[in-house]
């Protein structure tokens, strides 16, 4: 299983869900020129998993966002595994 990447003060790295299963935590990368995510945009996952935030071996949960439709319910983000690139949709 994928563990968060950890700084020199132990803070860990974000992680997201794989699209490929729902439930794998998958790092999220970053450029380490401009600092900015990586991401597939107009890119979308099927819903493969509940509303619980999946947690790597150390128990840090993976990113969480909020459902666009009603405002509550919580979403998981998903992480294309293969290259590490955070879906998105901009449409």
């Amino acid at each position: 299983m994928t563990e968060a990447k950890r700084d020199n003060n132990q803070i860990p790295t974000m992680t997201g869900v794989s699209n490929a299963n729902g439930s794998t935590p998958t790092i999220i990368k970053a450029d380490p020129t401009t600092h900015a995510l990586q991401v597939d945009d107009n890119t979308t996952g099927s819903d493969l998993s509940g509303d619980n935030a999946s947690r790597d071996d150390n128990s840090v949960p993976v990113l969480m966002g909020v459902s666009s439709v009603d405002g509550i319910t919580p979403v998981p983000i998903y992480v294309d595994p293969a290259n590490g690139k955070l879906l998105i949709n901009s449409i």
